[in-house]
């Protein structure tokens, strides 16, 4: 990691219940840091293993009696809030949620804020990747530093993009696609977003921008699946190409064939309908790679299933950030859904 690490710092994780912010505020107690959590209820976080060394606080996101309990002497806040749903609303939803966090933050003098967001082509996009790209730039207006760090397909078991990669690859030895599987993705583990997550907080405060992250890879959605099912140990699958499939079919065929829920299902697929790939690499000279470079696609969905079979499922900061923990969905892992 850049910098000196967080000791005596304080950040704040939200979106602490969520895939990375579960993985996240391990990754931040072990670099030192003092770490806060905003939760709309406490109980979500009491059973995970580092909740008694993290400071809780329990209130929502768009109360600003609750911001500023939650962000009262923090250096570095990380917002890990979307909307992952198809419901109505959403855009404004998020677009307000950001605004007033924004405005909480600057006003509490913190020092920088850290956004997980997506990575995207230029021009038109999905509603729900074109709201990700509108959080970020409403927190880099706000007047506190801000890294928006984006990313495509994060690969680790309990991602749902992985998920529902794995979860089609599985069930489906024939499979017809939509085109646009095969449009360029550049995929990153799960491990590597950590790293670039926890350096961005040693950023020098005049970076207030957006930074790509990506995997040394560039592969298509058709691709991901042949090298999925491989590694699995399945038998090669056969995609046909069909052009009628939309994205809202596609993602109610997501929903009906894998556990993963249709309302997350459509995002998702949405989001392939852009080719997501790096424009740029000074995320490399800012924070610096990760220890021994990025790993692998292969090596990243290896990470991913080799932890399927824990029975009970690990707390997160005790496994590789890869598996799959005891803070993830029901429908999420190896066995989801069997």
């Amino acid at each position: 990691m850049s910098g000196d690490g967080g000791a005596g710092r304080r950040a704040l994780v939200t979106g602490s219940t969520g895939y990375i912010g579960s993985r996240l505020v391990p990754a931040l107690l072990d670099e030192g840091w003092t770490v806060r959590v905003l939760t709309r209820s406490a109980d979500k976080v009491a059973e995970r293993a580092w909740v008694d060394r993290v400071e809780v606080v329990e209130g929502d996101a768009t109360s600003r009696i609750s911001l500023d309990a939650a962000l009262a002497d923090v250096d570095v806040a990380y917002y890990l809030l979307h909307s992952m749903d198809s419901e109505g609303g959403f855009v404004e939803r998020d677009r307000e949620m950001a605004r007033g966090f924004g405005r909480a933050a600057f006003e509490a003098e913190t020092s920088r804020i850290v956004y997980l967001s997506g990575l995207h082509p230029d021009g038109k996009l999905s509603n729900h990747l074109a709201s990700r790209v509108e959080v970020g730039d409403l927190l880099m207006a706000s007047g506190v530093p801000t890294a928006v760090l984006q990313a495509a397909v994060i690969v680790g078991s309990g991602s749902a993009s992985f998920e529902m990669l794995r979860h089609l690859t599985r069930r489906l030895p024939v499979m017809l696609t939509p085109k646009w599987l095969g449009n360029r993705i550049q995929p990153i583990a799960v491990r590597d977003v950590l790293h670039y997550l926890v350096g961005a907080a040693d950023l020098p405060p005049e970076v207030n921008r957006t930074l790509d992250i990506g995997g040394d890879e560039v592969l298509t959605y058709r691709e991901m699946i042949t090298r999925f099912a491989r590694l699995s140990g399945l038998m090669r699958r056969t995609i046909v190409t069909v052009p009628v499939l939309t994205p809202s079919l596609a993602s109610h065929w997501v929903g009906f064939v894998t556990p993963v829920p249709t309302g997350l299902a459509q995002p998702l697929v949405e989001s392939l309908l852009h080719e997501v790939v790096c424009h740029e690499h000074d995320v490399e000279d800012l924070i610096g790679p990760p220890p021994g470079g990025h790993l692998s696609f292969d090596r990243a969905v290896t990470d991913a299933i080799a932890g399927d079979d824990a029975d009970p499922l690990p707390e997160p900061g005790t496994t590789d950030p890869a598996h799959i923990t005891a803070a993830d969905p029901a429908w999420a892992g190896g066995g989801a859904g069997s």
